[in-house]
């Protein structure tokens, strides 16, 4: 099952994709369940998702948001893939981790907003974890059964202000720069990450990343695991698992996107992320 959060006639609404549209959960259950954050924390009962008969909406009639526009933390691992060739022994003996506010993302379709103070807006594109049932110190061999499902993310980085010191916030906070969609499949509805999903990023349809996420340093439950042991995870909580290389600032020479550019993001299962590039007004 597909999930999404998306806004409708001004009202912010959630549902489900089903052949020809989307199901409106959030005007058929506006008391129970007014978000997918709450469906989640409620362990998304199954009689919510069955007999849901035609669709309510179009998709193209909506405005798809965050998959989780509302999530308590959204936490993020920094470059987290072996490069052909790599030396094991010479991987990080943890990962580098940071935070993203939610007032930062934005959904499928939204323009990625290059900033008025910089010309170094950069892509990420990555695996992103939704919690389903939080917790504390959980444990690596029980962190799978914390997971309600997978989305894509795209990270966009305002590089020299990341740079600015070895604090990576300010580059990872500009407004209009984490997409995050176009929705969540449900955790049972894909293959373990650790089997290996292809991850694609597009800029303008040439490929400039690539990667399988069986190729991840620190994989999902190691993840779950060192997070949780820090700060309890609660259920619509989001782990954005860290990119490969490929992205503008490794590239020699580098390439930074530019308004009119169009970013996309492929997970193997999950499907497309397209984000179009915006100066900022």
């Amino acid at each position: 099952m597909k999930l999404l959060s998306f806004s409708h006639a001004g009202r912010a609404s959630w549902g489900c994709m089903v052949t020809q549209g989307l199901v409106d959960l959030g005007a058929r259950h506006p008391d129970r369940f007014p978000d997918l954050k709450s469906f989640i924390a409620a362990g998304m009962p199954r009689d919510v998702l069955a007999d849901l008969g035609g669709p309510d909406l179009r998709l193209c009639d909506v405005m798809l948001s965050p998959v989780i526009p509302n999530p308590d933390k959204i936490v993020l691992a920094a470059i987290n893939y072996r490069e052909a060739g790599q030396d094991v022994d010479k991987a990080p003996a943890y990962p580098v981790l940071f935070l993203r506010l939610a007032s930062s993302q934005i959904g499928h379709g939204a323009p990625l907003i290059e900033p008025r103070s910089s010309r170094k807006l950069d892509f990420e594109g990555e695996l992103a974890v939704i919690i389903g049932t939080g917790g504390r110190h959980i444990t690596a061999d029980r962190a799978m059964g914390h997971v309600a499902g997978y989305s894509i993310y795209n990270d966009a980085s305002v590089r020299d202000w990341q740079k600015h010191s070895h604090q990576f916030t300010p580059g990872k906070n500009f407004a209009g720069t984490g997409a995050f969609g176009p929705w969540m499949v449900e955790a049972g509805d894909l293959p373990d990450p650790k089997e290996g999903l292809a991850l694609v990023t597009r800029v303008n349809g040439v490929e400039k990343q690539r990667t399988v996420t069986s190729r991840m340093i620190f994989d999902i439950p190691y993840l779950i695991s060192y997070i949780s042991t820090f700060a309890p995870l609660e259920p619509g909580d989001v782990i954005v698992s860290g990119t490969c290389t490929g992205f503008g600032s490794t590239r020699r020479p580098q390439e930074f996107l530019v308004p009119g550019d169009v970013v996309e993001v492929e997970i193997e299962g999950i499907g497309v992320l397209s984000n179009p590039v915006q100066a900022e007004r």
